[in-house]
């Protein structure tokens, strides 16, 4: 049987809430920042419900013996943002996964071709195989960007199967270059729109997240 990607959009009242904050275009700034941080954050926490490998110990408490799970402090935890506007995104993540490794990519996006070339590159030289990836970028649009970034990690032996991708809002096109590319990879979006216009940018969607957030 052939896999297929999975792609997950959480019914949690609050990604509705931030998700309808960010969509709306006369949230100031600092608020739409607030929105997308608020996101990364409750998105990360649905990414890694079943991700994390545990350690099943036990603990003695005030009264008694008692069964505990801890995440194994051993295990290599990486979060990728796409720059700039995965930078809000990663603000949040962080708040759930403190002792991730942060590694910054920078793309920008030529507005004719609509393909990305990279201006900044942090990514390790090596990832272990078993370093659990979330890459936090806002929109899924064309796929170009997000298909650069997968090919960066796996050139350095990052695991498809334990890479994660965090967006706010993603789109047909890049669905399928990504579902076609990387059938065993997983994806939590906010929510999925239907059409990307003529210029790359999903409709409705929330327009361009970066200069939203960054206010420029």
């Amino acid at each position: 049987m052939a896999m297929q990607m999975k792609i997950y959009v959480p019914p949690h009242p609050l990604v509705k809430h931030w998700l309808a904050v960010a969509r709306d275009k006369n949230t100031p700034s600092t608020l739409f920042k607030t929105a997308m941080v608020e996101l990364g954050r409750w998105l990360t926490y649905e990414a890694i419900r079943d991700w994390l490998p545990t350690i099943d110990t036990q603990v003695e408490t005030p009264v008694g013996v008692a069964d505990a799970s801890f995440i194994n402090p051993q295990s290599a935890i990486a979060t990728i943002p796409v720059l700039r506007a995965g930078l809000t995104l990663a603000e949040g993540a962080q708040t759930i996964l403190p002792l991730a490794s942060t590694y910054h990519l920078g793309l920008v996006r030529d507005e004719e071709t609509l393909k990305p070339s990279c201006y900044l590159n942090k990514l390790p030289e090596k990832f272990t195989p078993d370093t659990r990836i979330l890459i936090l970028d806002p929109m899924l649009a064309t796929g170009g960007s997000m298909m650069y970034a997968l090919e960066e990690v796996v050139k350095r032996g990052g695991n498809i199967d334990l890479t994660r991708i965090i967006c706010v809002v993603g789109a047909p096109p890049a669905l399928k270059e990504l579902g076609t590319a990387y059938p065993t990879l997983t994806i939590y979006s906010a929510m999925i729109d239907e059409v990307v216009n003529d210029v790359g940018f999903i409709v409705p969607g929330l327009g361009d997240a970066g200069d939203r957030a960054f206010n420029n």
